[in-house]
């Protein structure tokens, strides 16, 4: 079986699964029917919606200080645009994280960066953006207990293995930036585990090589951009998580401040999940689930979610088609496609995502 045929598969049983998970799994946790649900949703002011897109754009703007502090001379009008051609073509496929990673990397080549600067920026902010969706589950125990809301189980073992998780992946990447000797010994673990996946296709670049060869970069970019990154992606998660309060508001869930970060956040940590595009269908029932147990009601809060859902991943497939056209109608750099003096594939850089 072709590659190829090998992705279509994978497109049409990530789409089926997500059709499944919404169409039948959803009402059925909810605890309710798409009639009553669509019956809530349109009960939404057409400027309430203006004004939870509005709040959409603005966190993505703030997203903007996250991808520019990894990549000194990039601009945040075209950090914008970059992001959300990425995005876009991510939430339209499963496991769509590495399409969307080789989208960026046309973009921001076209535009004269060089493929290593490319590449750090795409471990950096990966790895910012991992230790974020990690951080909020931790938040949301801190947030229940000050309230007293009490602490589900599930939410506290997933923090605990969010705990855990971010700690390890925080410890490898401090690793390879204080010790030479630490990303020569990470690298060459990597090598072996992923070696597997590159026997059929040559690379330009071990994992161990392009390890130790991006430690210098990626210390200059975190010295010089963490704190300007971090504020990035408080910014950006702050204010989607204001548009997930309002959205419930509006649909006249009212639930304490902590539950509804609880929810949020398992919903935000999900969208990870590879099997449909951009989570779609699992952080659904996931959010959904948790807003029903803590006493939402069931048609209210499935309202809620979908709306949520709406603004912040099937907006982005139109917001990328946007930003695409911007995209085609932005000078280039003419010799963008030449590589680098010492280059760095996009198999490795991904994979290193």
């Amino acid at each position: 079986m072709s590659t190829r045929t090998k992705q279509v598969i994978r497109v049409v049983l990530g789409l089926g699964l997500a059709v499944a998970l919404l169409g039948w799994g959803f009402p059925r946790f909810a605890k309710t029917t798409w009639g009553d649900v669509m019956d809530d949703i349109l009960m939404v002011s057409a400027w309430n919606a203006v004004g939870f897109l509005g709040l959409v754009l603005v966190g993505l703007g703030c997203y903007t200080f996250t991808f520019t502090g990894s990549l000194p001379g990039l601009s945040h009008w075209r950090a914008f645009i970059v992001n959300i051609c990425g995005s876009s073509v991510s939430n339209l496929l499963p496991g769509g994280g590495a399409v969307g990673l080789a989208a960026t990397y046309t973009i921001l080549r076209s535009w004269g960066f060089k493929n290593r600067d490319v590449s750090t920026s795409a471990i950096v902010t990966g790895v910012w953006n991992t230790l974020a969706r990690i951080a909020l589950p931790i938040v949301a125990i801190i947030m229940l207990w000050v309230g007293n809301d009490g602490l589900p189980k599930a939410l506290t073992s997933a923090a605990i293995a969010a705990t855990i998780s971010g700690l390890a992946i925080f410890a490898a990447f401090v690793a390879i930036l204080a010790s030479e000797k630490s990303a020569r010994t990470i690298g060459r673990g990597l090598d072996k585990l992923l070696a597997p996946l590159f026997r059929r296709r040559k690379r330009t670049m071990s994992i161990d090589a392009l390890v130790r060869d991006m430690r210098l970069r990626i210390n200059e970019v975190v010295r010089t951009g963490w704190l300007q990154m971090t504020l990035g992606m408080i910014g950006f998660f702050g204010f989607y998580y204001l548009l997930f309060v309002l959205i419930m508001h509006s649909v006249n869930v009212y639930l304490p401040l902590g539950i509804l970060f609880a929810a949020f956040a398992i919903g935000r940590l999900l969208t990870a999940v590879a099997v449909t595009p951009g989570g779609v269908g699992v952080t659904e029932i996931a959010s959904v689930s948790a807003l029903v147990g803590w006493g939402a009601d069931s048609a209210a809060a499935g309202a809620g979610i979908v709306l949520f859902s709406i603004f912040t991943h099937l907006m982005e497939v139109p917001l990328g088609a946007l930003g695409w056209l911007a995209w085609s109608m932005s000078p280039r750099v003419e010799n963008a496609t030449g590589e680098d003096e010492d280059p760095v594939t996009d198999e490795a850089a991904v994979t290193a995502r």
